[in-house]
């Protein structure tokens, strides 16, 4: 196979195989949660658990999520959560904001959105980058960290690194390896990322969302502040 035959099957079939496993791996585990089902409250409702659902994620955008100011080990461990945030908000950025990314997304949902410049989102690459790297040095240089990481965790922060690394090396033409050879290595590790995934603890995005939900309803109910 010729190199351009190579980046038109990581394009193709390659990435809609992989879409296809990230998307029913997403659905099992979606469908996992729903199904353990919620433990009845029989307590009465001193608040609207709607309310509560409201109040966390506006205080979710509102309030840097990743430095809540009310936690203590925001304090203890203020690399961790400053290296974290600026992970997810540039990844962020980089996933949903860079031109090219939003033709993807118009090709698999039919609509896109406004991006952003290019250069912007170049520094959104960065910091992201910046901020895996951090994380990844802390759990190596901490012990404590260190023996809680297992396989499975150094496993996620390289399969995380090697698309962004790769997709910035070939908006840089870093590494001295033609463009279309660097698109390669991008398309392969996004592909086997999106394969990883579901059966990794990245998942946890959507957990997240499930969680934050369930946590703002609770204390919506309870007439707990969130």
């Amino acid at each position: 196979m010729s190199t351009t035959q190579v980046l038109e099957f990581t394009r193709g079939p390659l990435f809609k195989f992989s879409l296809l496993v990230f998307t029913l791996g997403m659905l099992y585990r979606f469908f996992r949660i729903l199904f353990l089902g919620w433990k009845k409250d029989y307590a009465p409702p001193r608040g609207s658990a709607w309310v509560g659902i409201v109040k966390t994620y506006l205080k979710s955008l509102i309030i840097f999520p990743f430095l809540p100011p009310k936690f203590p080990s925001s304090r203890h461990r203020p690399l961790t959560y400053i290296a974290g945030g600026m992970f997810h908000a540039g990844l962020f950025v980089v996933i949903f904001l860079l031109a090219a990314h939003i033709e993807t997304w118009r090709e698999v949902l039919g609509f896109g959105w406004p991006s952003l410049p290019t250069p912007l989102v170049d520094g959104a690459a960065v910091v992201a980058i910046v901020g895996l790297i951090t994380l990844a040095s802390n759990r190596f240089v901490n012990p404590v960290t260190r023996m809680l990481t297992g396989v499975g965790d150094w496993l996620n922060l390289l399969f995380v690194f090697l698309p962004l690394v790769t997709g910035w090396a070939m908006y840089h033409h870093l590494f001295g390896l033609d463009y279309t050879k660097l698109f390669i290595a991008h398309m392969v590790t996004v592909d086997w990322l999106l394969i990883w995934i579901p059966f990794s603890r990245l998942s946890h995005f959507l957990t997240y969302f499930i969680t934050k939900t369930m946590h703002g309803a609770k204390f919506g109910r309870l007439g707990v502040e969130p």
